[in-house]
C-alpha cells in the first residue's frame, strides 16, 4: 500500500512524500517527495521519526506526526463497529487504516493523504459539520454506542458528520456559529461525576491562572453538561501542522516521558525557547495543583507557525482527577529520575525551564491562587453545587498544603 502524503501550508496544499506500507504488518516507509526538499522553506513533518533528508525512513510502526492525525480508543470503537454493519467496506488491520477511515475535512493538524494524484483525499465527505444545534442527535448517535444499540445511520452520522477524533472519550466535531471548527465532548453513561462540567472549570481556573488554553464553552442538554472547545488548528479554512508531544521526543508506546524532557525538546525544536519553557513550568505547577493526572504526553500538543520551529498549542484537555480515581492513572513525571509528584520537586528542577527562584515562585503563587479559588470560580459557571463537592479532593489535597507552607516561608 502506498500513499501520498500532503500538507496544508501557507494557503497551499503540497505534497510532502509518501508513505508505504506492509499489508498485515504494522512496518512503514516513508521517504520525502524531491519538489517538498526543494523548497527553501521546507521542513520535517515529524522531526525526531522523519528528519529531513533524502531517501526512505524506516520504522515498526507509524511514524509519530501521522499516528497523531489518527483516532484514539473511541474513534476506533466506531471504526470497527462501522465495518461490522458494513457501513465502511475496509477492515482496519493497521495504525494507517484507522487514520484512513477518518473524515478529511476535521482531521486533526494539516496533514492530508490520497492514493494518487487524480483521487480525492481520504477519507472524503461532504465536508459539512453538524452545527451545535445538532448535539441532541450526536448526543443520542453516541448514546447508543455505548448501550451498543447503534445503526448504520448512527455510525455513518459520527463517522463522517461527527468525524472521531482523538482521545478516549465521546466526541464529534462540529461546526460553531462564527464558522469555526470545534470539537463536542459528551457523557458517558457510567460517568461517576459530570467529567464536562470539571474540564470546563479546570480550563477556567487554568485561564486565571495566565495559562493559554482553547477557547471552551459548556453547553447544557437535557440536563447533562457538554464542553465544547475550539479547535486551534485551523484559522478559517486554513489547517496548522500539529504534532503531540509524543511525537516531538520520538517516544515509544508505553514510554511516559517527564516535563523534563519536553523541556529539551522545546530547547531543540521550539519557535519561542523561554516563553515555551515558562509556560510550560506553570502549566506542570497547575497540573499538580489541579489534579490533572490526564497530562501525558499525547495530551500536550506543538504547532507549527515558523517552518522548522514548533510552539507549545493552547492546553487542551484538563480533567481534575478525585483522590478515588487516582489510582487507575499515570501522572506524568516532574524529572527523568524522579517519578514523585511534590511542589519541591517542581522548584528544584525549575532550571530546566529557564526559571529562577524567585521567577518560579511568582508563578507558583499566581497559579495557586487561581486552583484555590476553584470553588468560586465553579460557581460562576453555575455548575451544581453536588457536582462541585464530587471534585473537592482535586483542589484540596496536600499538595496544596505543600503549595502554602512554600509560599509563607
Amino acid at each position: 500500500m502506498s500513499i501520498e502524503v500532503h500538507i496544508n501550508w501557507l494557503s497551499g496544499t503540497h505534497l510532502v512524500g509518501r508513505l508505504h506500507a506492509a499489508d498485515r504488518s504494522p512496518s512503514v516507509s516513508f521517504e520525502y517527495a524531491p519538489e517538498w526538499l526543494q523548497r527553501d522553506d521546507a521542513f520535517a513533518i515529524d522531526p525526531t521519526s522523519l528528519p529531513l533528508q533524502r531517501g526512505l525512513h524506516h520504522a515498526t510502526t507509524l511514524f509519530g506526526a501521522i499516528q497523531d492525525c489518527g483516532p484514539d480508543r473511541w474513534g476506533r470503537v466506531l471504526i470497527e463497529r462501522a465495518v461490522r454493519k458494513k457501513v465502511l467496506t475496509q477492515k482496519p488491520y493497521r495504525d494507517i487504516d484507522y487514520v484512513l477511515a477518518l473524515d478529511d475535512a476535521s482531521r486533526i493538524g494539516a496533514l492530508r493523504f490520497r492514493t494518487d494524484a487524480k483521487s480525492s483525499f481520504l477519507a472524503p465527505t461532504s465536508g459539512k459539520l453538524p452545527p451545535l444545534v445538532r448535539l441532541n442527535e450526536l448526543l443520542s448517535a453516541t448514546d447508543a454506542i455505548h448501550s451498543e444499540t447503534e445503526t448504520a445511520q448512527d455510525l455513518r452520522f459520527l463517522l463522517g458528520a461527527g468525524s472521531p477524533v482523538g482521545g478516549a472519550r465521546p466526541k464529534a466535531a462540529v461546526a460553531l456559529a462564527n464558522g469555526q471548527l470545534g470539537i463536542a465532548k459528551f457523557p458517558k453513561p457510567d460517568d461517576p461525576r459530570d467529567i464536562a462540567a470539571g474540564e470546563i472549570l479546570a480550563l477556567t481556573l487554568a485561564t486565571k491562572a495566565g495559562i493559554q488554553v482553547a477557547e471552551h464553552q459548556r453547553v447544557i442538554l437535557a440536563g447533562q453538561s457538554i464542553a465544547v472547545i475550539t479547535r486551534f488548528d485551523r484559522a478559517g479554512k486554513e489547517r496548522t501542522p500539529f504534532i503531540s508531544a509524543s511525537s516531538l521526543l520520538g517516544l515509544a508506546e508505553g514510554d511516559l516521558g517527564a516535563y523534563t524532557m519536553l523541556a529539551d525538546g522545546i530547547r531543540q525544536f521550539g519557535r519561542d525557547v523561554p516563553g515555551d519553557l515558562q509556560e510550560l513550568w506553570r502549566r506542570l505547577v497547575f497540573s499538580l495543583l489541579a489534579s490533572n493526572y490526564d497530562d501525558h504526553m499525547r495530551n500536550h500538543g506543538f504547532l507549527m507557525h515558523e517552518p522548522g520551529r514548533w510552539s507549545l498549542s493552547p492546553a487542551y484537555d484538563l480533567n481534575p482527577v478525585p483522590e478515588m480515581d487516582r489510582a487507575d492513572t499515570n501522572k506524568t513525571a516532574i524529572t527523568e529520575d524522579n517519578g514523585e509528584s511534590s511542589i519541591l520537586g517542581a522548584l528544584a528542577a525549575a532550571g530546566r525551564f529557564g526559571l529562577r527562584a524567585a521567577e518560579s515562585k511568582k508563578i507558583l503563587n499566581e497559579v495557586f491562587t487561581a486552583v484555590t479559588g476553584w470553588r468560586n470560580s465553579g460557581r460562576q459557571l453555575r455548575i451544581k453545587a453536588s457536582t462541585l463537592d464530587a471534585y473537592a479532593s482535586a483542589f484540596e489535597h496536600p499538595l496544596i498544603d505543600e503549595t502554602e507552607s512554600v509560599l509563607n516561608k
